[in-house]
């Protein structure tokens, strides 16, 4: 099976910005049935990037977790990210993979994923997208080797959780 690869080339600051989540695989600290599922990324003075997930929880109640992600230097599609507490961001080995497998030339459209395969989203500047578009992102998340049979599809309202 081959390795999971990277998009060659990320505009970071193109890729900044409100993103909804169109679906992703299961997450531990995600409720399945998690809706309005959101990130958000926006830059930091220091060149990190502030990554602010939100979404409501199973009953229905807003969640929100704040991170922070690092570009990995020489490889434009990858990032750190770690949502321990602020203070706690030191730790070594906190940080977990965020690879962007693949991007639209207008930044619409975005799969990412972790290289190991256990995670993986589809995410779009718009609430929906077209089963089309959604067919051929998921298409490259298979023949990069991810198991798509639990594939989760987010409800959207269109709304941004309010924490």
């Amino acid at each position: 099976m081959q390795d999971v690869t990277s998009v060659p080339e990320l505009e970071l600051f193109r890729y900044l910005g409100l993103w909804f989540e169109v679906g992703r695989l299961p997450l531990r600290f995600e409720d399945d049935e998690a809706s309005d599922v959101t990130a958000e990324y926006a830059q930091n003075e220091d060149g990190t990037v502030r990554v602010d997930n939100r979404c409501l929880d199973a009953d229905g109640q807003p969640t929100q977790a704040v991170g922070q992600a690092e570009p990995v230097e020489g490889h434009p599609g990858r990032l750190r990210v770690t949502f321990l507490p602020e203070g706690l961001r030191w730790i070594p080995f906190t940080r977990a993979d965020y690879w962007v497998l693949r991007i639209d030339a207008d930044y619409t459209t975005a799969l990412v994923g972790t290289p190991d395969r256990r995670y993986l989203w589809l995410l779009s500047r718009t609430p929906e997208i077209s089963d089309d578009v959604e067919a051929e992102f998921l298409a490259t998340a298979r023949a990069q080797g991810f198991d798509l049979s639990p594939w989760i599809r987010a409800r959207q309202s269109g709304h941004v959780v309010q924490v």
